[in-house]
């Protein structure tokens, strides 16, 4: 007959021993039956529920205690039978005795696992997605889109469709698995703004685990998917053309740095301080003429210059050997001059990196 019995986490069911009579009153207690119908782990307090532990610890004990008693009862018994016969020695009972307490181990491991073997239901905090599912994908239009994830809704939803490959979860037995969109929102919405994990998960009604795994698997499959797609060169003659729009000709790019702020690295954290006082890690990037990323190099610690960062990647490898851009050249006055970069003062000048004049400028 299966009873129930109160555990963490949820009710639970046991088998009744078969030794477990109803003339065994000291077993009731333990044997809630119909009473638990009366509790659950959402109506009882915390004492109530160490009270419940206590008791299915105590049965499980109470039950290994009779079996024990019981095969003890049955060595006396048979002791005494042969005792009776009085056709065997001392040292012969005992070898037979000791042949019987396999049995009693066995029924220990039976009644354990009766006692043990239970039904359990996996709980979690009660939280509401309604913001999600009901406001930001039912009501914003795509100011709102733009204001908070720094992007419309439908290129929300393209980029969604692209990560999906490396973002999609199956549902389990134990929970419905987040959908790639809510994860993707969520990634960028703790990219783009400054609010804490907590923040996030009380807006999102997730964990908080959950928002540091779902920024950590988005940003690489980021990487693994788009980014040799999203960062690249491009039609080179739209660029120069757009930079000459602009007032520069046959330019290809405009390059300079930027300080990410990291937490206090554990080593050689001195590395890290830049200029201006705080932890980073340097973003080198070369933009076209709408500002877009056509080459990135990331990882250097924000106390080396820019200058040192440059002349260790590959881009520098490239614009040095003639390889980055293609051969095009016009001239001015009588210098022919190839398509070039425009730096800051603190890149080094270059016959392909043109970057302001640094000196005083004689006044007559």
């Amino acid at each position: 007959m299966r009873q129930k019995i109160i555990v963490v986490g949820g009710s639970g069911y046991s088998l009744t021993p078969p030794f477990v009579k109803a003339a065994d009153n000291h077993f009731l207690p333990f044997f809630l039956g119909e009473l638990c119908k009366r509790h659950s782990t959402a109506s009882m307090d915390p004492a109530q529920i160490n009270t419940a532990i206590v008791d299915v610890v105590n049965t499980s004990r109470i039950l290994v205690q009779s079996v024990l008693n019981r095969d003890l009862q049955s060595q006396a018994r048979r002791r005494r039978r042969l005792r009776q016969r009085g056709d065997e020695s001392d040292e012969d009972m005992d070898i037979e005795l000791s042949q019987t307490m396999g049995p009693c181990a066995l029924e220990i491991l039976v009644v354990m696992w009766q006692v043990l073997a239970i039904e359990r239901r996996f709980w979690a905090w009660e939280t509401s997605t309604d913001w999600w599912d009901h406001i930001v994908l039912r009501v914003w239009d795509d100011s709102q889109w733009l204001l908070n994830f720094c992007m419309r809704k439908g290129t929300f939803m393209e980029l969604c469709d692209l990560l999906s490959p490396a973002l999609k979860r199956h549902n389990t037995k134990m929970r419905v698995a987040l959908t790639v969109e809510k994860r993707v929102a969520i990634a960028l919405w703790k990219l783009a703004t400054p609010d804490s994990y907590r923040s996030v998960r009380n807006q999102f009604g997730v964990g908080k685990s959950t928002i540091g795994a779902a920024v950590m698997h988005v940003a690489k499959a980021i990487i693994k998917l788009l980014l040799r797609k999203a960062v690249t060169l491009g039609n080179v003659q739209i660029i120069v053309d757009g930079f000459a729009a602009m007032g520069f000709p046959n330019c290809g790019g405009a390059i300079d740095g930027t300080h990410i702020p990291v937490l206090t690295p554990e080593h050689q954290g001195t590395q890290y301080i830049n200029r201006k006082g705080y932890f980073s890690m340097v973003l080198q990037a070369l933009v076209d003429h709408k500002g877009r990323f056509t080459n990135i190099h990331v990882g250097w610690p924000g106390r080396v210059h820019d200058a040192c960062i440059f002349r260790s990647t590959t881009l520098f490898k490239w614009l040095q050997q003639g390889t980055y851009f293609p051969d095009q050249k016009i001239t001015v006055g009588d210098v022919e001059m190839p398509i070039i970069i425009l730096g800051d003062p603190a890149y080094p000048l270059m016959p392909w990196l043109m970057k302001p004049y640094t000196g005083s400028l004689d006044s007559g």
